[in-house]
């Protein structure tokens, strides 16, 4: 019996360290490979991944040389990578980024002298806003995902949002209750719609979705679950916040459903947390979800995103916050409900401390974490003391829309963050993240974020910025780094606001300085800009050949001449106002011209194609119909948004090649010709009338399916000097 028992032991200790050399080394494997995908003809020859214990539960990573090997030793593979991007930032001076990277890799490697040791004051480095998965990565495929998971990992980013691919889990959930396929054909969105209604802001906008779609994103979301947790990270999966389908009263006629809008849109059905089939519903998601996807035990919901309760009750909201985790719970007793906070930043006004107290406080205080959406902006932790106790992470949001304008604020980004670990009045502060709504612009704004993570210390702004210029454009310049500490006082110095302006070329126009969703208000005069330029002009011959200096150089001087186009505006528009006809059409060619110049400068850059949006859309398409159906999408979000009469115009507009020329010129273009109209009858300019028709004329453009190149034209650097010789004597 004695020796019976000696032998379990024996075995099963056996089976215990083989599991764990199994982890360890799949944990490796995961690390070799991304570095093989980074640098494929260095990975073995040139770098050892070594596994090594965490920190107090917190990632750390160690990097030094062995044997003319870069050993890099981290917690977990995310640590791993961040091991291997200190290194390419800190030795090699490399940069890996969304708009141009710079992998020129020293030859021989340079070695680390001495052994260099990080660990991060973070449990949570989150990732992602619903939004982004529309703005940005609606048309994603695995290619473009396999390397946005890679920047996470290289970034230090161990929480991302994965909500990819739950549409398969929802018809699946209503088709086990009895709803048909007739039934669900009104209640889901189009794809470049989800983010609003899995939110539960709008149902089948944009739709009906085709099943390919659903079974491709499933496929998809497998894909991108199993690299994320190869990498170590714990992803957050959605889980049910009340909404149901159109049909759900008719199948379930005694449910307590409430009816809410948004954005003027069709009212949308919220089934009470009290009533027993959200319960039922929540569990049932969240077991498909498991079945389908596996878990990390980390859920996302948003019960109230932008609606308002149907009462202040503080018992209600209670019992609303209490049921929502239940359902979680009852799925799998380790959830861990992740709020974003937004609701209480955006209905401020009702979102009184008994309220939020009402909703936090129903739920343990070890299964919920709160993201400070808007932390650099508008933060709602120190409103709340803290969240009332319980885990929160800091977050910069950042982009609205997906919006083209260099915008940002250093300062507060560089310095806050740390400046907060540790101090009483944050609570349990337990992580950093990005929330912007879309990525893929102003990539030093990400890039200066993420240098928090591994760091307990605020950040050196200058100093930083002068390494960011070396490894992002591959030499020192004394003239770009000039330029950039310009930049650093202008346009990313930016005082309080709802993200960076837009130019009045985007907006429906008017004679007005703004119009719906078109702030042009700046947190700078555009005069002080313009040395940057000149000083990145003076650098383009000796920093041409990068890839990030190029995305710089045509950004800044886009900025420039969308600055001295909202200018002419307000110069025609006095001119109009004066019934001065002759300077009105001379400074309206002036803006037109503009215009044609940016699409020219932006059609040279493939991050700036509208091309490359539409035909990732249509390329999903299976069939003539699926394509005309993503490309209205893809239309339709980045101009009316909704329908003719949507109040979010242009709230996702964008300064692309393409769009500058075939829709925002062609509408300036017919603003002119009814105001000419107006003064050459001597009628005041209906202003109202005009709007009306170019609704009309906005939904046929969304409608067309007319091709654009997703192919950069022409050269950067020479046609930026060639505006520069144009416009510098104008603009100064």
């Amino acid at each position: 019996m004695q020796f019976r028992s000696l032998l379990l032991t024996v075995v099963l200790f056996a089976a215990v360290k083989a599991a764990a050399a199994t982890g360890k080394d799949s944990v490796t494997s995961a690390a070799y490979a991304l570095i093989k995908r980074i640098l494929p003809e260095r990975v073995h020859k040139n770098f050892e991944v070594v596994l090594i214990e965490s920190t107090n539960a917190k990632d750390v990573f160690e990097l030094y040389s062995k044997n003319n090997k870069i050993v890099l030793a981290g917690s977990n593979g995310v640590a791993i990578a961040s091991a291997l991007n200190y290194y390419l930032k800190h030795y090699a001076h490399c940069d890996i980024g969304w708009n141009g990277s710079n992998l020129t890799i020293p030859d021989p490697l340079p070695l680390v002298p001495d052994t260099i040791r990080q660990a991060t004051p973070y449990t949570y480095r989150y990732y992602l806003n619903y939004c982004t998965f529309n703005y940005t990565m609606s048309w994603w495929d695995w290619e473009r995902w396999e390397k946005e998971i890679d920047w996470m990992a290289l970034n230090g980013i161990n929480m991302p949002l994965a909500i990819t691919g739950q549409n398969i889990i929802w018809y699946r959930v209503y088709k086990q209750m009895g709803f048909t396929d007739k039934d669900l054909e009104s209640f889901f969105s189009g794809p470049a719609y989800f983010n609003w209604f899995w939110m539960g802001n709008l149902d089948g906008w944009g739709g009906p979705l085709p099943m390919s779609w659903m079974k491709s994103h499933e496929a998809l979301q497998k894909k991108i679950l199993a690299r994320q947790r190869s990498l170590g990270m714990t992803p957050v999966l959605p889980a049910f916040t009340g909404h149901v389908p159109p049909a759900f009263k008719k199948k379930f006629p005694n449910a307590n459903l409430k009816q809410t809008t948004w954005s003027k849109f069709p009212a949308v059905s919220i089934l009470d947390p009290e009533d027993p089939l959200f319960m039922e519903i929540g569990k049932n998601f969240i077991q498909e979800q498991t079945k389908t996807f596996g878990t990390d035990h980390l859920y996302s919901s948003d019960t109230f995103n932008e609606n308002k309760p149907p009462t202040n009750d503080s018992t209600y909201l209670s019992e609303i916050s209490k049921k929502v985790y239940q359902a979680m719970a009852a799925a799998d007793p380790e959830a861990k409900w992740i709020m974003q906070g937004w609701l209480f930043h955006f209905q401020s006004s009702f979102w009184k401390p008994t309220q939020i107290k009402a909703m936090l406080n129903a739920v343990p205080d070890d299964k919920m974490i709160i993201l400070d959406l808007w932390s650099e902006n508008n933060p709602v932790w120190n409103k709340t003391e803290a969240y009332y106790g319980k885990p929160w992470i800091w977050c910069m949001l950042h982009n609205f829309g997906g919006n083209i304008s260099m915008y940002g604020r250093m300062d507060e980004v560089a310095a806050k963050p740390a400046s907060l670990i540790d101090q009483p009045e944050t609570g349990q502060l337990s992580g950093i993240g990005l929330t912007p709504e879309a990525i893929e612009q102003n990539p030093v704004m990400y890039a200066l974020m993420l240098e928090n993570v591994w760091r307990n210390q605020p950040i050196d702004l200058t100093n930083w910025l002068k390494d960011y210029v070396f490894r992002r454009y591959g030499a020192r310049n004394a003239a770009a780094e000039n330029a950039w500490m310009i930049l650093k006082q202008t346009v990313y110095n930016a005082g309080v606001s709802n993200g960076g302006p837009e130019s009045i070329i985007t907006g429906r126009p008017t004679f007005a300085a703004k119009a719906g969703c078109t702030n042009t208000t700046k947190g700078y005069r555009p005069a002080e800009i313009l040395p940057a330029w000149e000083l990145m002009l003076s650098a383009a011959d000796k920093l041409k050949a990068s890839e990030g200096f190029r995305y710089d150089l045509v950004d800044l001087t886009r900025q420039v001449l969308a600055n001295y186009a909202d200018t002419l505006q307000r110069e025609f528009a006095k001119a109009y106002q004066e019934k001065d006809r002759a300077r009105f059409t001379s400074l309206f060619n002036q803006f037109t011209a503009v215009i044609n110049d940016m699409d020219r400068l932006l059609a040279s850059q493939k991050d700036f194609l509208l091309g490359r949006w539409l035909n990732d859309a249509v390329r999903w398409g299976n069939n003539a119909a699926e394509k005309k159906l993503y490309e209205r999408n893809a239309r339709n979000l980045i101009t009316l948004w909704g329908n003719q009469n949507s109040s979010l115009h242009e709230y996702a507009c964008k300064q692309w090649s393409g769009m500058l020329k075939d829709f925002y010129l062609l509408r300036w273009q017919q603003f002119y010709s009814a105001a000419i109209d107006a003064l050459n009858s001597n009628r005041n300019f209906d202003q109202k009338s005009f709007e009306e028709k170019m609704k009309a004329w906005e939904w046929q453009w969304v409608n067309k399916q007319d091709k654009f190149s997703d192919v950069p034209a022409g050269d950067p650097v020479v046609i930026a000097k060639e505006l520069f010789q144009k416009y510098w004597g104008k603009v100064k």
